[in-house]
């Protein structure tokens, strides 16, 4: 298997947690380094108390293991700390497509207005949080005043 099909294999892996998306989607996947029968795997979590590390490091490792390898690591590094401008465009299209509003690209610089989140079902910009923490902590509540439902929002820092 070539180091190409290693990392393909790796972020192809699902989050635990946005089953819509996979790790390789959602950015947290940093390095795959392949050493005869044994590989190497960096990520990033999204942010430094996630829960779902342990099973995306479990979702690797068997991944891994059934692909034949004998040796598996998995490394967490925090830093550079994870970004929404990580995710992919796929992965961003996918959120959106399952009802969770994914971060506008490049969320990360100040800006001197109030943005909103758009609704992923009706697209209209009228949307309110109704709670900062929604189904999983890297998620928010919200709700849209035009089309009255509500759905999950991917946190921004």
């Amino acid at each position: 298997m070539t180091t190409a099909q290693v990392v393909d294999l790796v972020a192809a892996v699902r989050d635990p947690e946005l089953r819509v998306v996979t790790i390789g989607e959602l950015g947290i996947v940093r390095d795959v380094a392949v050493r005869d029968d044994r590989v190497t795997v960096t990520i990033t979590p999204t942010y430094s108390g996630c829960p779902a590390m342990d099973m995306i490091r479990s979702d690797i490792e068997a991944a891994l293991h059934a692909a034949g390898f004998a040796e598996v690591a998995v490394d967490t590094v925090l830093s550079p700390a994870w970004s929404t401008d990580w995710i992919s465009e796929p992965g961003r299209r996918k959120l959106a497509e399952a009802g969770i509003a994914p971060p506008a690209a490049g969320g990360h610089r100040p800006v001197s207005l109030s943005l909103t989140v758009r609704c992923p079902r009706c697209g209209s910009p009228d949307t309110e949080e109704l709670s900062r923490f929604g189904s999983t902590a890297c998620k928010s509540l919200r709700r849209c005043r035009a089309c009255l439902e509500p759905f999950d929002a991917v946190k921004t820092l």
